[in-house]
């Protein structure tokens, strides 16, 4: 079986525009790359932070022939996500009205040989295999700091008033800093979420849709489904790649 992907966005049930951004590619060497972005600054800002990131990832992804070795690859993702901030950067220097946007962002890339993740902010990536999902990413808010600190426990941390506070997000400086993470390539899925799906579904609910007969459109379909059905409280994005070996 070989693989396939899918890639979907919903403003939710409260919301009434969608500051979401996402994107599956492949080039022609056959890498995959998979990128989700989570606008916020109110009005239109979060919408077009989340609008720059992905385009200028789009473009910078298309414009090559293969992201090269592991190394090439993280400096490639590293570059990209830096531009995608100061170009953000600049635009709200220009746009005054549009003070204080900015996206998280989370992305992976896929060869035969290495599979890697990076993120800022709160847009989670995954792996999914011998169907359940692991999360790999590491999210930059105000109470998973507390909770590595010490001063929140796993539990407190889950309906804590302040847990949609970001400690890091493109746009915000001139710099960013990325997580990189390298995963073996030994996985049956990717899956690349806003917090609008993680904060209305658990990953074992997540998952038992993925492990599902239904086709991969319909599996997407069917997770905003469930979140809007338990509230839809935010945007709800979703990007997903089925490596083959699973239904």
């Amino acid at each position: 079986m070989k693989e396939e992907y899918s890639f979907l966005t919903d403003p939710g049930k409260i919301r009434d525009h969608n500051e979401d951004c996402v994107t599956v590619m492949k080039n022609a060497s056959g890498e995959y790359l998979l990128a989700v972005c989570d606008g916020m600054g109110g009005h239109t800002g979060g919408e077009i932070a989340s609008s720059i990131a992905i385009s200028h990832i789009e473009k910078r992804f298309s414009a090559i022939s293969s992201v090269g070795n592991k190394e090439d690859a993280i400096a490639f993702l590293k570059d990209i996500v830096s531009e995608a901030n100061v170009s953000i950067y600049k635009y709200t220097a220009e746009h005054p009205e549009s003070s204080g946007m900015g996206t998280t962002v989370v992305l992976a890339v896929l060869t035969k040989d290495f599979l890697l993740f990076g993120n800022i902010g709160d847009s989670s990536g995954y792996v999914f295999k011998n169907d359940k999902l692991h999360k790999i990413t590491y999210d930059h808010t105000l109470v998973n700091l507390l909770v590595k600190s010490g001063e929140l426990t796993e539990e407190e941390a889950k309906d804590h008033p302040r847990k949609n506070v970001l400690m890091r997000a493109l746009g915000a400086n001139m710099t960013v800093e990325m997580d990189i993470f390298d995963v073996e390539t030994d996985v049956d899925g990717i899956f690349l979420c806003s917090d609008g799906l993680t904060n209305m579904l658990d990953d074992e609910q997540v998952a038992k849709v993925l492990s599902s007969d239904l086709t991969i459109d319909e599996k997407l379909q069917k997770l905003i489904y469930k979140s809007n059905n338990r509230g839809g409280t935010d945007n709800i994005s979703i990007a997903y790649l089925n490596k083959g070996g699973v239904r």
